[in-house]
């Protein structure tokens, strides 16, 4: 694939989608063209991203603090090259809402294949110690996630 748009999604749009999108804009191995977002299936508007997660991405020398959480929208759907969802009931819900859309969904941690389990779990609430933890499994997804854009396959 040339490029496009790679849309992650999480519930509130506030932890696991922000610490994505911002790792992924980050990672050196993004080739031009492609533009990266996120958004939730339960998120309101202007809802900046946890303290937590800004503190565990700061670590990394991202600085997400800008973050403002959005709804998933059919326009953000439509546009996406690739919907990347943290776990079996966001795809579910996904399904629900987008059925014409789930050729170009995937789980994170389908791109990991030292993954154990499919779900990245909500950090929300918790220590920074967890959200170091869900920080370091979608680092592990990446790799797997840029061969994809890369060469635009979909191994399920």
């Amino acid at each position: 694939m040339a490029g496009g748009l790679v849309v992650f999604v999480c519930t509130g749009n506030v932890c696991r989608s922000p610490m994505a999108e911002y790792l992924l804009r980050a990672h050196p191995a993004l080739g031009p063209g492609w533009d990266v977002c996120s958004a939730g299936l339960a998120a309101g508007f202007g809802i900046p991203a946890s303290r937590e997660a800004v503190d565990v991405m700061r670590e990394k020398g991202i600085d997400i603090s800008a973050h403002s959480s959005r709804p998933l929208s059919n326009e953000l759907v439509v546009a996406a090259e690739l919907v990347v969802v943290m776990t079996s009931d966001h795809s579910r819900m996904m399904d629900l809402l987008y059925p014409e859309a789930m050729d170009k969904v995937r789980m994170l941690k389908s791109f990991d294949a030292k993954a154990t389990g499919q779900d990245l779990r909500d950090p929300i609430g918790m220590s920074h110690d967890v959200y170091r933890a869900i920080r370091n499994e979608i680092e592990q997804a990446l790799p797997g996630l840029l061969a994809h854009l890369k060469n635009g396959t979909v191994e399920r």
